[in-house]
């Protein structure tokens, strides 16, 4: 796996920002720097040493520029990726996309089962990060507990820190920007320790920290993220209870 230099991270762009040029042959990655879904391309494009080829293009969510709508991508959401006279986006068929389609080291191992694992695991992400968000709707971390029991059983099925096996591959870069944020959550919230009593948890999140291509992402403060999370969840939670 390549290891990346630290890289100059430019600012966000919001509503005054001018619109970069689109289609010049420049590769650019879409994304807000806080933003979970934007982190998992972020961190395949650091893992495949694809810094000074794909171009990072970051924007104020709260503020953001019209012409990213009008005329980047018209469903306005972040991460979205500029290549080859397109936009695409969607992050989870993003990160296979940038690993298949460009040059570095693959991030999903040769053997079939892992792959067949990787297409599972990926296939109950909705249901893990729903369980996890109902443990914020209320008082009871009941829903928590479930999810990160199922997250320590998927940890023990390949030997290896992680979730297929000795590698960091694709199906860890799904996950971890989502356990970073809830790992600073339940704890600041709920006083809740995802890891106590799941060691192959622990030692997966340990294992990650140690990756500069992941590592060179966590820009989440964790006092805004809180903030942030309790006026998302407030406002959810009062049209949807």
């Amino acid at each position: 796996m390549a290891t990346p230099s630290v890289e100059y991270l430019p600012p966000p762009l919001d509503a005054t920002a001018e619109q970069p040029a689109i289609f010049d042959g420049t590769i650019r990655l879409y994304l807000a720097y806080s933003c979970p879904y934007a982190q998992r391309v972020w961190i395949a494009r650091n893992c495949k040493g694809l810094q000074d080829k794909i171009k990072l293009v970051p924007l104020n969510l709260q503020n953001r520029p019209a012409w990213y709508k009008e005329k980047v991508y018209p469903e306005n959401k972040v991460p979205s990726l500029e290549h080859n006279g397109k936009v695409i986006g969607e992050s989870l068929d993003l990160i296979k996309y940038v690993d298949s389609n460009f040059e570095g080291p693959s991030l999903l191992p040769d053997d079939a089962d892992k792959k067949e694992y990787f297409e599972t695991l990926l296939s109950h992400m909705d249901e893990f990060l729903g369980m996890v968000y109902a443990t914020f709707k209320g008082d009871s971390t009941k829903d928590a507990d479930a999810a990160f029991d199922l997250l320590e059983t998927a940890l023990a099925k390949y030997d290896g820190s992680f979730l297929l096996g000795n590698e960091f591959t694709l199906a860890d870069i799904a996950f971890i920007p989502f356990v970073e944020r809830f790992q600073i959550y339940l704890s600041e919230v709920f006083n809740y320790d995802l890891t106590a009593g799941r060691p192959k948890v622990a030692a997966w999140i340990e294992a990650a920290d140690k990756i500069d291509a992941y590592k060179q992402t966590k820009k989440t403060d964790p006092k805004e993220l809180v903030e942030i999370y309790k006026r998302i969840f407030s406002v959810l939670f009062y049209f949807y209870p």
